[in-house]
């Protein structure tokens, strides 16, 4: 069975993006077509690229990096859960991603966007990121709105119709990760 993992990419303290990734594996785990775990950011401690050789490499020498690439390469695809810091996705996000190569390669990718615009200028910034890592990202993504989905810009309610753009990312997602198996 596919593994999907659903990656918090916020550390920041009081984050919204708590809720909307808990929500995104509540509707993962709804599903029998994959199997679905969320990987926190927050757990795992990265400091800024404390690598000395470039990931490409894939000699890691620190521990936190290790214990990263681990989990990650666990994975046969991914959901990034994004908010949207000055039109673009978090700093914590980014420098996880680039702690690692090859564990990202030749898998699948969908988002999931918070924001003023539904995160969408954070998930463009993604997709370039992806597409220089070999991550096929999908075209189906989610978009949250602080005006509409979340109650004074902190409590989580998001619309009816949002359930429905996940899984059809999550059909895309799991789909494209099946697909791009062959590859690894």
């Amino acid at each position: 069975m596919l593994k999907i993992a659903i990656i918090l990419g916020s550390t920041r303290p009081g984050r919204n993006g708590e809720a909307v990734a808990r929500w995104v594996t509540e509707i993962a785990n709804k599903r029998s077509d994959a199997s679905f775990e969320l990987v926190d950011l927050a757990d795992f401690n990265l400091p800024l690229l404390d690598e000395p050789v470039p990931a490409s490499m894939g000699q890691y020498s620190k521990p936190h990096t290790i214990a990263w690439s681990e989990k990650i390469d666990s994975f046969d695809g991914y959901v990034f859960v994004t908010p949207e810091y000055n039109h673009a996705t978090s700093g914590a996000l980014k420098n996880a991603i680039d702690f690692l190569y090859k564990e990202w390669k030749d898998k699948a990718a969908g988002f999931v966007g918070y924001g003023g615009s539904g995160g969408s200028r954070a998930i463009e910034n993604l997709r370039l990121i992806a597409g220089e890592l070999h991550i096929a990202d999908v075209r189906a993504q989610v978009g949250l709105s602080l005006m509409t989905d979340f109650e004074n810009y902190s409590v989580f309610k998001p619309g009816a119709h949002q359930e429905q753009a996940v899984n059809t990312m999550l059909d895309q997602v799991i789909a494209w990760s099946g697909a791009l198996k062959t590859l690894r």
